[in-house]
């Protein structure tokens, strides 16, 4: 059964939508995480950073079965997100990317339903 998985991300959260058939699971993924300023760097861009790369790697993850990608959200961090993705060799994985305001849970699995036709 073919497994397609959407997901609305932030550089804070991320809310995954899984569905395979009319089965749907949503899981959220925070990037709360600790730590300490480098030298010589920005500890705002090191903090940004630091979330983003954890959230990442959290959100890749959870994408090993799905198929299909849908990736949509307000800032950069979809874009970040699908490039990782590129970079970790996940080309067998069709993923697709949109720019969307922030959404409620209720909103983005619509909108996840409504991308694969579901």
């Amino acid at each position: 059964m073919k497994n397609n998985v959407g997901l609305w991300i932030d550089h804070n959260n991320a809310v995954i939508v899984f569905l395979s058939g009319k089965d749907e699971e949503i899981k959220h993924i925070s990037s709360d995480t600790e730590n300490h300023p480098h030298s010589g760097v920005k500890a705002d861009d090191v903090r940004l950073s630091v979330k983003t790369e954890y959230l990442n790697n959290e959100v890749i993850s959870c994408l090993s079965e799905a198929e299909s990608v849908f990736i949509f959200g307000p800032g950069e961090a979809k874009g970040e997100l699908k490039k990782r993705m590129e970079n970790n060799n996940h080309d067998e994985k069709t993923i697709s990317i949109e720019t969307s305001d922030n959404l409620t849970e209720p909103q983005i699995a619509a909108k996840v339903r409504k991308h694969f036709h579901i």
